[in-house]
């Protein structure tokens, strides 16, 4: 279901803004008014071979003319670039690297990702051996030169990438954050030689040390660029061809977003582009209701995705994972698994019903879409135990009971149970209990006991699994927030622009090193923000005690003192780790921020009414007594007006449904959150 778009105000009145985020499945869409305050919200089917006709089409059905025509920006989450990292389909990189290093992509760390796993394979790189060359030149961690660059090694690179049809050309060199010189000659000659491709200088990608990092993430740059550049061209030109004269944003991997220029330079820094949409809406919706510690449980059609918010912030990294492959990038420590409503259920040799990761995604979907899917799937599970109301969604699928009872039947015997609805209800808790797992992961590991958050559910299915998770979990209170089914887009308009820059300086914390680190600091914000107009500055430090390995990044306040610092930090040291070490103190990196602020929106964005609420009941499958049982079907809106209801409840609103589970109690709280809390609990 698709609300009204908002009337228009004047051309001339730039007043909308517009969050579109790329799922697996669904492509969401949010706009608001922010003089009027008009909601409209919409699904389409994500496109997967071309994702800016999902977002055109999400905005030919929902967005007015005019209300486009008035939009101030358009906040877009994509994960094109991490579907072309996941695919393989990038451009053909070449690798330039000082002599010696040439194999740094293959030997890694020298480990396993699962020191288990005896038969594990290291991902194959994405620049092959003969694509990787060697130039003479040295430069020293210090960033003196010990060797100058051989110009005619470059020459002899060029023509061999020419040859072999590389498209994209990526440049590392040995201590290159420390001085650049190098680098920057070298993709001078590349453009004096007649190269036009592009060209990706680790410097300008990340600026810290550990050369294998450095390395993977510039080739990931390179690598990312044939396939963002088109994408967001061809995203630019519709949206221009249907009256839109707004910026258009994507979102970072950290948080924030980037122009699109910006997007041009740096397009690894949109690897996460979708999923940390979802923290930021979470982070907002934890400092409005106060709630000290939220698990994010976002079900998509593809993943489930999870992250935890303390005190209203979402755990940002310096350094993300993709397949193996690390980047040197700000990072929103949001974990993923393959547990959405699309993922496939079957059984395996040894006669286990399982469920995941593979995901029947967009096209065909779902056996119950009637798009074209045969093979069982979440969705068709939820649809045949009653969770779902069978109907039409947004984007126009029509849900059908018999598709999806005919693709479940067929896994009832090999598994051993009796008819489609024991397989429906083992695929449900089967799914219900990765997520569970994926949450204890990502809470205890940082010492947090999930029993004591607040579990929130988002995405299509989000809601449809909450509580399932909770009772899993033995978690007490779940949020439903407002505009649940498309919360991450919502996420997308409280983004601000943001950019970030580090540079690392190994040395003792002393005094000098500290006045060292605010003059790096300087100099990265002046090359962020030469105007010094940027409301919001941000100074970080990587520290660690002498001899470590790996480091704690803290604040530094303008006026703190070195032992301000120190005293800081082995705090901190002692709350994540549990124990103290006596020996000195070493800076590593200086982190900065520059960040404006796009919304004028405060508070949350509140859920479109239903033209005509209705209420109906239904037979639902009760999973505490495992057995049919009757339960209220109410609209969203209908539930704020008759006050608090016990489940077992189906709540439906335009873009999602929540099963609310026999032993809850649901109501709609001053915020227009859906609360779903247990009865014996306060």
């Amino acid at each position: 279901m698709n609300q009204r778009p908002a009337p228009s105000r004047g051309k001339t009145d730039p007043s909308t803004v517009i969050g579109v985020d790329i799922g697996g499945t669904f492509t969401d869409l949010v706009l608001r008014d922010e003089a009027g305050g008009d909601i409209v919200v919409a699904k389409e089917p994500t496109t997967p071979e071309h994702p800016e006709r999902g977002v055109l089409a999400a905005i030919d059905r929902a967005v007015g003319s005019d209300a486009l025509a008035r939009c101030r920006y358009l906040m877009h989450g994509t994960t094109v670039g991490l579907n072309a990292l996941l695919e393989r389909r990038g451009a053909t990189v070449g690798l330039l690297t000082t002599r010696g290093f040439r194999d740094v992509l293959e030997i890694r760390r020298g480990d396993r990702d699962d020191p288990y796993d005896l038969y594990w394979r290291p991902p194959a790189p994405l620049v092959p051996r003969r694509l990787r060359l060697e130039v003479d030149e040295r430069i020293a961690a210090d960033g003196s030169v010990v060797a100058g660059l051989d110009e005619a090694s470059v020459q002899h690179a060029l023509d061999t990438f020419r040859r072999d049809g590389v498209d994209s050309i990526a440049v590392v060199l040995l201590h290159a954050y420390a001085n650049p010189d190098h680098e920057l000659r070298i993709e001078q000659l590349l453009r004096n030689c007649g190269w036009d491709g592009d060209i990706s200088l680790s410097h300008r990608v990340s600026g810290e040390y550990r050369e294998y990092e450095r390395t993977t993430t510039t080739v990931v740059d390179a690598f990312v660029r044939r396939r963002m550049g088109p994408y967001l061209s061809r995203l630019s030109q519709g949206l221009a061809d249907r009256g839109f004269s707004g910026d258009l944003l994507v979102t970072r991997s950290g948080g924030g977003a980037l122009t699109l220029p910006e997007v041009e330079q740096r397009p690894f820094e949109t690897i996460m582009s979708g999923p940390v949409a979802g923290a930021a809406a979470l982070g907002r919706l934890a400092q409005r209701l106060e709630l000290p510690i939220v698990i994010g449980a976002d079900v998509g059609g593809t993943s489930f995705d999870t992250v935890v918010i303390e005190d209203g912030r979402a755990p940002l990294l310096f350094e993300g994972r993709v397949e193996g492959m690390p980047l040197q990038s700000p990072w929103v420590d949001v974990r993923s698994i393959g547990a959405g409503g699309g993922s496939l259920a079957f059984v395996d040799e040894g006669g286990l019903l399982r469920v995941g990761p593979r995901s029947a995604g967009a096209d065909p979907g779902p056996a119950c879409y009637q798009r074209g899917g045969s093979r069982p799937t979440v969705t068709d599970a939820a649809l045949v135990l009653g969770m779902l109301v069978p109907g039409e969604l947004s984007g126009g699928v029509r849900l059908s009971v018999e598709r999806a009872r005919e693709a479940l039947e067929p896994l009832a015997a090999p598994s051993g149970l009796d008819d489609a609805v024991d397989v429906a209800e083992g695929v449900v808790r089967i799914a219900a209990a990765h997520m569970a797992q994926a949450i204890r992961g990502i809470t205890v590991e940082r010492g947090i006991d999930p029993r004591t958050a607040t579990i929130v559910g988002f995405g299509g299915a989000g809601p449809l699994f909450s509580c399932l998770v909770a009772d899993e979990l033995d978690v007490a209170h779940v949020v439903i927030p407002p505009n649940a089914g498309n919360f991450s887009a919502v996420g997308l308009l409280s983004s601000d622009a943001t950019r970030n820059a580090a540079r690392t300086v190994v040395t003792p914390l002393d005094a000098a090193a500290l006045e060292r680190a605010r003059a790096v600091a300087t100099g990265l914000l002046d090359e962020l923000d030469p105007s010094g107009t940027v409301p919001f500055r941000e100074v970080q430090l990587d520290l660690r005690f002498q001899g470590q390995e790996h480091a704690l990044t803290r604040g530094l306040a303008p006026d703190a003192g070195v032992e301000d610092v120190v005293t800081d930090f082995r705090r901190e040291y002692g709350r994540v780790f549990g124990h103290g070490l006596p020996g000195p103190v070493e800076l590593v990196t200086v982190r900065v921020s520059a960040r404006t602020p796009l919304s004028v929106t405060t508070g949350l964005v509140p859920a479109p009414r239903e033209s005509a609420p209705t209420s109906d009941t239904a037979k639902v499958w009760c999973f505490s007594r495992r057995d049919w049982t009757e339960a209220d079907v109410v609209s969203r809106g209908e539930l704020a007006t008759r006050g608090p209801l016990p489940g077992p409840l189906l709540v439906v609103e335009p873009t999602t449904t929540t099963y609310v589970s026999l032993g809850f109690l649901a109501e709609v709280d001053g915020e227009d959150c859906l609360i779903l809390t247990r009865k014996d609990c306060p």
